[in-house]
């Protein structure tokens, strides 16, 4: 089974896009996280669903969970706010690295060992013979399926 075969299309925003649009987009997809792709349709990191939660949270309260029981419901209501101004580019990791890039020929088990790697939930899936051309992504629970299929 090679990459290809594995890869399936997969929502992508880019650098410009709201973070709150990709916040909804996960939610209502349930995702684990999104693909954030440069100007050009390439790779260039992944947003994970719990660094969109953790902007949502203010620093006071991550810093003593306690806080948490205290905050009125109002407040919660508006957490959300937090994201409406901001774009995917201001909320990536400042230490942001290169997401997770397979090559469409590379096996399962090469797919596989580089999610556990590099502890992603999904890499991107790219043509090498084709100018590094976006084939689609490999979500770990579709892996998983994949090979659960084969046992």
């Amino acid at each position: 089974m090679r990459a290809r075969e594995l890869a399936s299309t997969y929502p992508t925003v880019t650098l410009g896009s709201g973070a709150l649009e990709a916040a909804r987009m996960l939610a209502t997809q349930r995702l684990p996280g999104v693909l954030v792709v440069d100007a050009d349709g390439a790779p260039h990191a992944i947003l994970p669903a719990s660094r969109l939660v953790k902007l949502l949270v203010p620093a006071y309260v991550i810093e003593d969970p306690a806080l948490a029981a205290v905050v009125d419901e109002s407040h919660a209501d508006r957490m959300c706010q937090a994201l409406a101004d901001r774009s995917v580019a201001e909320s990536l990791p400042r230490e942001r690295t290169r997401p997770p890039v397979v090559d469409a020929g590379d096996t399962a088990l090469e797919v596989a060992a580089l999610m556990a790697r590099e502890h992603s939930p999904l890499v991107a899936v790219v043509d090498s013979h084709d100018g590094n051309r976006l084939l689609g992504v490999i979500t770990a629970s579709h892996l998983l399926d994949r090979l659960l299929e084969v046992t």
